[in-house]
């Protein structure tokens, strides 16, 4: 492999990751405030993709985006508070179901109201602009996603260790019943971290489906499970293990593709999943938890 060549997919392999890490981050908040593995969270990111489709459509892409974003926002917000707010005192497993419930409805309701054959992703203007750097080609989208994974990843840190809803969040995150004690608002904390996870999910599936360029109903399904393993090998609940573990399965994924295996892209994640449980179950950043007696 020349060095041209290894540089493309290096760059090929870091914007997925970042699109990767975005959507991982999203499992990851969800688990940490309440220890729920939220499986519908990849069909909230396909959900985004057709969105954007039918926003585009009837109205210029710079109000199609937004409203885009804010229909994601709402429908993992809704999510929440329909399928799992009341479930809140209900057995682990009970909330568990209720996701895997969700994650179904959504690929099924998708297939009823887009049919099951694959739909076009609007060109963004901009985005696809191809740069040259030397031997290397790339598009801008390719450029643009780890940048912007990194900054949006940055600008969260700041929200949760910096201000009194991320305060709030960390509350919640270690103890449910002392936070609503000492006056905070839980639900309105949770809801406020689908509000984060929706939004970045949205983002993600813009620079997803940018290079993708199509969507389906399980268009959203495996993608969600590599977010979920990247969340769970950077250590679910640690927001920098997220973006990291996203980063570490897109490169892998990419060059696994380049060297001409890529009929084990796909299996090469799951078996690096059981690697790191079988390892460090806790993940590369991710703390032992304890049970409270």
């Amino acid at each position: 492999m020349s060095l041209a060549t290894f540089v493309q997919q290096l760059l090929t392999g870091v914007s997925l990751g970042g699109a990767y890490a975005l959507i991982a981050i999203g499992y990851t908040m969800v688990y940490g405030i309440l220890r729920l593995i939220n499986f519908a969270h990849g069909d909230l990111f396909m959900m985004s993709g057709y969105f954007m489709i039918f926003a585009i459509a009837s109205m210029p892409w710079f109000i199609a985006i937004p409203v885009a974003f804010a229909g994601t926002i709402l429908l993992g917000m809704g999510i929440e508070k329909a399928a799992y707010r009341p479930l809140r005192k209900a057995p682990r497993m009970s909330v568990m179901i209720s996701a895997i419930g969700v994650s179904y409805l959504l690929e099924n309701l998708a297939t009823y109201l887009f049919t099951a054959i694959p739909m076009a992703y609007p060109e963004i203007p901009g985005l696809k602009k191809i740069l040259t750097f030397g031997p290397v080609t790339t598009s801008l989208v390719t450029i643009l996603t780890p940048i912007l994974t990194v900054v949006l990843t940055i600008m969260l840190l700041q929200l949760i260790n910096h201000t009194k809803i991320g305060m709030a969040m960390r509350a919640v995150s270690k103890d449910t019943e002392a936070s609503r004690l000492m006056g905070i608002k839980v639900d309105s904390t949770i809801s406020f971290t689908f509000f984060i996870g929706s939004l970045l999910a949205a983002v993600g599936a813009l620079l997803y489906f940018t290079d993708r360029m199509t969507v389906y109903p399980y268009s959203g399904a495996l993608p969600g499970l590599k977010c979920f393993v990247a969340a769970v090998l950077g250590g679910i609940g640690s927001i920098p293990g997220a973006v990291i573990g996203g980063f570490i399965i897109g490169i892998s994924e990419t060059f696994i593709v380049a060297f001409g295996y890529s009929t084990f892209s796909d299996a090469f994640t799951f078996v690096l999943l059981i690697i790191i449980l079988l390892v460090r179950p806790t993940g590369l950043f991710g703390e032992a938890a304890s049970d409270k007696v």
